[in-house]
Formats: C-alpha cells, sequence, structure tokens
C-alpha cells in the first residue's frame, strides 16, 4: 500500500472492461468492488489481474460487515488477503455499516446506533480485518435513512473515536454526508470539521436521486452541483488525496465519467492554488 497518493480515477464497471484492458484510459487508478473478484481463477481474477498490469488498482469491499455484533466472518477475510497479496492494492475499503447477522445476510449497507457498545464492536472488528490483512484499512462513511434515538454522539464523533482507537483510515464520501446530512437535518460544514482530516486517504464523488421524502444514495448520476462544491469545502481541508468518481447505475459511456473526473482535477487545482 502506497501511504502517500494522490491521483484520479473511476470505479472499474462491467460497461468499460473493455476500454481499460484494449485502450489507454487517462486514469492515475481504478477501484473495483472486492466480492466480484474474491474467487481463486476464472474471468474476473483474469480481468483484474489484467487491470493491475496497466493501472494501480484500490479495492473496495460491500459485504465485510464491520458493524457486525457477532464479528467477522474469518473466511471471507481469508479470501479478500488472496487477492490483497496477489494484486498489491493501493487501498483496501470497506463501510462503516452492517449487512449480516448469523445466519442472515441483508445484502445491504444497514446504519449503527452511534454509541458506545457499537463503537467497541466496530473497533473490534476494524483491529481483527487489519490483523488478518497485515495492512490498515479505510473506512467509508455511510449514506442513512433512518437515525437511532439511542445514540450519544454524532457520526462524526464516532468516525474520530473509530480512528483514534484502531488507526485506520478513512475513505470520504462526499456524496454521503451531502445525503445524510440533507436526510437528518445536520450541518455538512460541522461533518467536515468534526472528522480527523490527517487519516482521510480517498475520496467518492456520486450523484443521488430525489425519493418520496428524502435524498437517496443510487450512483446513477451525475455529481450535482452541491456535491461538487461539498468536495471543494473537503479538499481544502484534508489536501490532495485520491478521488474517483464512483457509478453503479446508468452506467454512461466512458467520456462522460472522464468529463466528471476533469471537473475533480480542475477543482483539485483551483484549491492547490488557493492555498498556495
Amino acid at each position: 500500500m502506497i501511504a502517500s497518493f494522490s491521483g484520479y480515477g473511476l470505479g472499474l464497471r462491467k460497461d468499460h472492461y473493455r476500454d481499460f484492458l484494449e485502450t489507454h484510459v487517462a486514469v492515475d487508478f481504478v477501484e473495483v468492488i472486492s466480492e466480484n473478484f474474491m474467487v481463486p481463477g476464472g474471468r474476473p481474477r483474469d480481468i483484474v489481474r489484467r487491470v493491475r498490469e496497466r493501472h494501480p488498482v484500490a479495492l473496495h469491499g460491500v459485504s465485510m460487515s464491520i458493524g457486525s455484533a457477532d464479528g467477522l466472518d474469518r473466511a471471507y477475510l481469508d479470501r479478500l488477503k488472496a487477492l490483497v497479496d496477489e494484486i498489491e492494492p493501493l487501498f483496501v475499503s470497506d463501510h462503516l455499516s452492517w449487512s449480516r447477522f448469523k445466519g442472515f445476510n441483508s445484502h445491504d449497507l444497514l446504519p449503527l446506533p452511534y454509541t458506545q457498545e457499537a463503537l467497541d464492536i466496530v473497533c473490534a472488528n476494524i483491529a481483527m480485518a487489519q490483523d488478518v490483512l497485515g495492512r490498515t484499512m479505510l473506512i467509508e462513511n455511510p449514506s442513512s435513512y433512518v437515525a437511532f434515538d439511542g445514540s450519544t454522539m454524532t457520526e462524526w464523533q464516532f468516525i474520530d473515536a473509530m480512528c483514534a482507537r484502531t488507526g485506520c483510515h478513512l475513505l470520504l464520501d462526499v456524496n454521503n454526508i451531502f445525503v445524510s446530512a440533507t436526510n437528518h437535518g445536520f450541518d455538512a460544514i460541522a461533518y467536515l470539521d468534526g472528522i480527523p482530516f490527517d487519516r482521510v486517504r480517498q475520496i467518492h464523488l456520486a450523484g443521488h436521486s430525489q425519493g418520496a421524502d428524502m435524498l437517496i444514495d443510487t450512483h446513477d448520476q451525475p455529481v450535482p452541483p452541491p456535491v461538487w462544491a461539498l468536495y471543494e469545502q473537503a479538499i481544502a481541508r484534508v489536501g490532495p488525496v485520491a478521488t474517483m468518481i464512483e457509478r453503479d447505475d446508468a452506467i454512461p459511456p466512458l467520456g462522460d465519467l472522464l468529463d466528471e473526473l476533469a471537473a475533480a482535477r480542475a477543482i483539485g487545482v483551483s484549491v492547490d492554488r488557493k492555498a498556495a
């Protein structure tokens, strides 16, 4: 893992496999969904190997279930470790959420109460994952649609304490901050000011959709103006870190995503100039 990396990248999706394997794509890195490639062989593993020959790769998981009260799945961690050892990724990340309990798997990123008990569970699970993988993980802040009355701290206070106890790094999803701030009525700038800036190693940018009563983190739209504005505020605080565009549905032509990535680069250059 590279300690400091500030390039601009895209999420690798099936629609663009051929572009990445057969042409030169002007990105500094790609991010893949870990679970799609956690098999010992076959076409998926071959694809990620070949992409890795052309670009640095970040592994982004969606089912480690960091918040599970019954601990992590050791078989899952062993499969992920095999992929990590082969690909030697820039980063290994997952979400501050839970999805699994005993035999149940929601296949969704479920929210946590921000309590001391939940913090103890999350920190124990991160410690186990980092021990098995032999590296520091990045944990992504969630988007959420419900809040728990029993929470005793804000999400950013929880994240700050989590980083302090485990030494983990952060994957800061700017769209998730905007979605959750809108849904729950908190101040997105207060959130940015409350997280440990020095722990952020990667940023996600994405779009969302308007649901009946709240915003939904759908990843099926371009990055909207208020998320771009929040991104500018974020990098003014954290400095240059790896930034990527995340798109998971209604996948557009690759050129459209590269245009969005160019917009992120332009904001980064502008913030650097202001700071100089």
